[in-house]
């Protein structure tokens, strides 16, 4: 039989949203498994120290600017990264924006700031990604969601709308694109304990309040994300197209 096989050696990788978080882990975790990887933010500056972690490692990465509220920045981080290295096998669509109040409290701008970045600008991301892959007849594109995109999570309407939205959209592009050996899928994680969820997460009834819906008793890690990003990158995936991988603890299933 032929064996899985998760490395990612001699692909490219483009990561959104690698400035911090989320974003910069996994941008570390691709690169550990084999992929030259460009990482993308408003700011390239910020991407400096995370460059010089990944050539530390023995890697290869390259910072691009990309803002998605800005369709032309999409397109030309992607033709940077495709003239960097010469190809673009994996996008992963990481950057993204939140909110956290009650939906009366909600604003026109809030609501179209939430879709420009993480709804508008991440289709565009992917159109721009699709047509080289599609081109190669090979791509992985890993669209990050949400179990906010699966079930209502109170105080997060524009974003729990956001994030479905993202389920929605992925799996049309996984049945438009999976002829040409193109696949599409999603990851949903819980709260992922991030510097930029800290602050909420180190109080204690909040804390409390998550973890008695989570089944497992434990918020989530960047490497748990990292884990369903780089299988679902990975050549192993072949077969799994338009899904969305819950990365939860068992939130969704009840």
């Amino acid at each position: 039989m032929d064996y899985p096989d998760f490395s990612l050696s001699g692909q490219v990788a483009l990561v959104t949203g690698a400035s911090q978080g989320i974003g910069h882990d996994l941008a570390l975790a691709l690169a550990h498994a084999g992929a030259r990887v460009a990482v993308a933010a408003r700011q390239v500056g910020l991407l400096e120290r995370l460059c010089a972690e990944i050539a530390a490692e023995g890697g290869e990465a390259a910072a691009v600017e990309m803002d998605l509220r800005d369709r032309g920045s999409i397109e030309a981080a992607v033709a940077a990264t495709v003239e960097r290295f010469g190809r673009l096998d994996v996008l992963v669509n990481n950057a993204g924006l939140g909110t956290n109040h009650d939906a009366l409290d909600a604003t026109e701008a809030e609501w179209d700031d939430l879709f420009a970045v993480n709804v508008r600008g991440l289709f565009f991301a992917c159109q721009s990604a699709g047509r080289r892959m599609v081109g190669q007849r090979y791509g992985r594109i890993v669209n990050m969601s949400s179990q906010a995109g699966l079930v209502g999570i109170r105080r997060h309407a524009a974003y729990t709308s956001s994030k479905a939205a993202v389920i929605g959209l992925t799996k049309v592009l996984a049945l438009e694109w999976g002829p040409y050996g193109v696949t599409v899928n999603c990851v949903a994680p819980t709260f992922i304990r991030t510097p930029g969820t800290a602050e909420r997460l180190d109080q204690p009834e909040f804390l409390a309040d998550v973890l008695q819906r989570i089944p497992v008793g434990r918020v989530g890690s960047t490497t748990d994300v990292a884990g369903a990003v780089l299988y679902l990158a990975s050549p192993s995936a072949g077969l799994v197209t338009g899904s969305v991988l819950t990365v939860d603890g068992g939130w969704t299933a009840q």
